[in-house]
């Protein structure tokens, strides 16, 4: 049975690959044995991160972002990346504004959310230097992973018809064969690249998320390459005696790079809030082409690893100062969330 076509979206379909072709691609590319995956953020950038490529990033926002592999990835001067801005703020905008992403899929970005818009992404933008190739719902982009993690085409839905979101987007309106009425499909979407952000994670890749895992579980299960980066690297045992918190399983994983404060300036649940001082220096820098030349040269170019830019930022003052914040506001909202 053929599907009637009611309409469709007028975007380019990024990210699509048949399934069974995919499910062919990750046996052949995923090893299922137990190895030692540790690398560094400069060895997995080399080595995964290729100029044109689909990226995706965890987390959410300004909550659990893999700063040190953004950075890196600006430090190599990755240029014409595509980026699923699914709920991409801070780290979409520094990739943007660092000239490494000129193309983007977009569910929400260019907000700093209570801090107000973002001057570096929006600029780019509205002077046509970066692209906003489709748009989505954040429903519609999450199922999306969904679909590919599932191993399916696309996933019915009944959100963002009768929308210019719809319009936007890559999804077809179609005949339900069973009902008779309008129906979404949603396509599936495979990243060349996604980098998470975890609490803990062992050698081998197994990995684990205190909190909402917000879509990474759907993603971890999409990425075609998937790079976990960790607070803190723990022996499988640990990882053992608690397998329920185990969002992400060793065999999805293709390496581990542990960076402790790794999410910096942004907020990693229940470790250490957001940094406002230091996004507030970079919200001002990048409202001008060059602050934002100024902001790079400083925090990424004139340092070589994450280790220096956390010197710089503060050092063990700064980050025992955001320690504190984030146990106060974990205490606050949520007593029962105490470690």
């Amino acid at each position: 049975m053929n599907f009637e076509v009611l309409d469709e979206g007028e975007g380019p379909l990024l990210g699509w690959y048949d399934p069974d072709e995919m499910r062919e691609w990750f046996r052949n590319n995923k090893r299922r044995d137990m190895y030692d995956k540790t690398m560094t953020a400069k060895e997995v950038v080399s080595k995964f991160v290729r100029d044109g490529s689909y990226i995706a990033s965890g987390g959410f926002g300004h909550v659990r972002v893999s700063m040190n592999i953004i950075y890196e990835i600006i430090r190599q001067r990755k240029r014409n990346l595509i980026m699923a801005g699914k709920t991409a703020v801070h780290d979409i905008d520094v990739l943007i504004a660092a000239g490494c992403v000129d193309r983007v899929e977009v569910a929400y970005s260019f907000g700093h959310e209570l801090r107000g818009l973002s001057p570096a992404s929006r600029r780019a933008v509205e002077s046509g230097r970066v692209k906003v190739l489709t748009e989505w719902s954040n429903a519609g982009f999450q199922w999306r992973f969904k679909a590919a993690a599932m191993g399916l085409p696309f996933i019915p839905a009944r959100i963002m018809m009768g929308t210019d979101t719809c319009k936007k987007s890559s999804a077809k309106i179609v005949r339900d064969p069973y009902s008779g009425k309008p129906i979404l499909l949603i396509p599936a979407c495979y990243p060349d690249v996604a980098f998470i952000h975890v609490h803990r994670a062992d050698i081998y890749g197994n990995a684990q998320i205190d909190g909402i895992a917000i879509e990474d579980f759907e993603l971890a299960r999409a990425a075609k390459k998937l790079i976990v980066t960790t607070e803190e690297i723990v022996p499988t045992e640990k990882i053992r005696s608690e397998p329920w918190k185990t969002t992400i399983p060793f065999f999805l994983v293709d390496a581990v790079v542990e960076q402790p404060f790794g999410s910096h300036p942004c907020n990693m649940p229940l470790l250490y809030y957001y940094d406002e001082e230091h996004i507030a220096e970079y919200l001002s820098l990048t409202r001008t082409d060059e602050g934002a030349r100024e902001y790079f040269k400083k925090y990424v170019y004139g340092v070589d690893d994450f280790w220096q830019y956390l010197e710089l930022i503060g050092g063990v003052e700064k980050l025992d100062y955001l320690k504190r914040l984030e146990q106060l506001r974990a205490e606050f909202k949520a007593p029962w969330a105490k470690r």
